[in-house]
């Protein structure tokens, strides 16, 4: 693979780098986690099938391939990660297959660094026919070892971006000489990207496997919502989802400004970090609103206060009463949270620009009208008092919702199919 002199000079220093930057890393407590088994001191599961998974999303990802793989014959998975939390999700996966009847063996590790060495040695210790990179992860240490070894490489629910691309194409030379057996990208653009760097006849399209993940029901129809009792039918709620603390100077504002117009409505606020909500005391006490902790509600909610969220997994049973919803992380440019959440449970919310987070779920949600998108804190309080006005269309937009889901699903299928044939 490696066959020109200079390539070959460029993985020699892409050791020698490693090997001075693993003391600095080693400082990282993040990275100290699994050291051992990211230095392959500790021993490495063999496994016929290896699927990497960055992190938290990934993770999910490579659970829902592993639960719909079904392969005739018994295989090996080893599942990786590069953090704690995405290994945490990839051992909920292995024991949820071990439970199961899977025709799998499944075992987990983090994912070794990537000095040609180690990997050279990762490879000889797990013999995998075919390794798995979910989303954008381009290893080359990794991917150089592969070719040396003729293990073939799959790219899953890939994504690339222009910014990415430029870097990659410093040397497209070598990127070809990498170039995995086949990809899977989710978009039009991300395909295009993907062929410039590797050519097309290796990229094929494929629906977002987070689509498979999304729960089309919502809150279960016929299900007494758990908030009934505290907040009334005729009462009017307008729900603040998931808020970041860059954007708490905003909503505060927002929160003074829409009681301000409609005195006889009820905020529920849910910060997403509980450890701001000292903060948010702080900030509702300097705009003089009533306010509560969810936590101290044993009875029905006045109209015209603020309820501070403080108690965990209540945010959808709020989105299926709220007459308004805005989900946030996305006034400020931190990525944005889940938006699909309330649609699900029959309610169009309201987004600021910032979602890139969830930029797969794709624009054409709001140009259907199922989403809101505003730049501002003023357009942002000018369209949830005038939702708070509307009539509720809960089925209509659940109805919508599912069928938008429904035309993406089916890629983890796709993806299994295609991990099958090359294995």
């Amino acid at each position: 693979m490696t066959n020109s002199f200079a390539q070959r000079t460029v993985f020699r220093l892409y050791q020698l780098a490693w090997s001075a930057a693993l003391p600095i890393l080693h400082r990282n407590l993040r990275l100290r986690r699994g050291w051992e088994q990211r230095l392959l001191k500790q021993k490495i599961q063999p496994g016929e099938l290896w699927i990497q998974a960055a992190s938290v999303g990934e993770s999910y990802l490579a659970g829902e391939i592993v639960r719909r793989l079904n392969p005739e014959k018994r295989i090996k998975i080893l599942l990786t990660s590069n953090t704690s939390q995405g290994m945490e999700i990839l051992e909920k996966t292995r024991r949820r297959a071990m439970r199961s009847e899977l025709n799998l063996e499944v075992k987990t590790s983090y994912f070794p660094f990537d000095q040609p060495a180690i990997m050279a040695r990762a490879l000889a210790a797990i013999r995998p026919r075919l390794i798995v990179l979910l989303e954008s992860e381009l290893w080359p240490g990794l991917m150089a070892a592969s070719k040396l070894q003729k293990i073939k490489i799959a790219v899953v629910n890939g994504r690339i971006n222009e910014k990415s691309l430029k870097r990659y194409k410093i040397w497209p030379s070598l990127w070809r000489n990498l170039r995995p057996d086949k990809i899977l990208a989710i978009s039009q653009n991300d395909m295009a990207r993907f062929a410039t760097l590797f050519g097309p006849e290796v990229v094929e399209s494929m629906n977002n496997i987070k689509f498979d993940r999304v729960n089309e029901l919502g809150l279960a129809a016929g299900r007494v919502n758990p908030l009934s009792a505290m907040i009334g039918p005729e009462e009017r709620l307008v729900v603040l989802g998931s808020v970041r603390e860059e954007e708490e100077k905003d909503i505060t504002w927002l929160i003074k400004n829409i009681m301000r117009k409609a005195p006889d409505t009820i905020i529920g606020l849910f910060p997403r970090h509980m450890h701001r909500l000292k903060s948010w005391q702080k900030s509702l006490a300097r705009i003089s609103l009533p306010w509560l902790l969810r936590s101290d509600i044993h009875d029905q909610v006045k109209s015209g206060t603020v309820v501070l969220w403080d108690v965990m997994g209540e945010l959808s049973p709020a989105y299926a009463i709220a007459q308004a919803v805005f989900v946030g992380g996305s006034l400020a440019p931190v990525g944005g949270q889940n938006f699909l959440e309330p649609l699900t449970c029959g309610i169009r919310p309201v987004i600021g620009p910032h979602w890139t987070n969830f930029a797969w779920i794709g624009r054409e949600i709001i140009r259907l009208g199922l989403v809101t998108e505003v730049e501002t804190r003023q357009a942002l309080k000018d369209i949830l008092l005038r939702e708070l006005n509307r009539p509720l269309q809960r089925q209509e937009v659940r109805q919508a919702v599912i069928a938008y889901v429904r035309s993406r699903q089916g890629g983890t299928r796709q993806a299994c199919q295609v991990i099958k044939e090359l294995l």
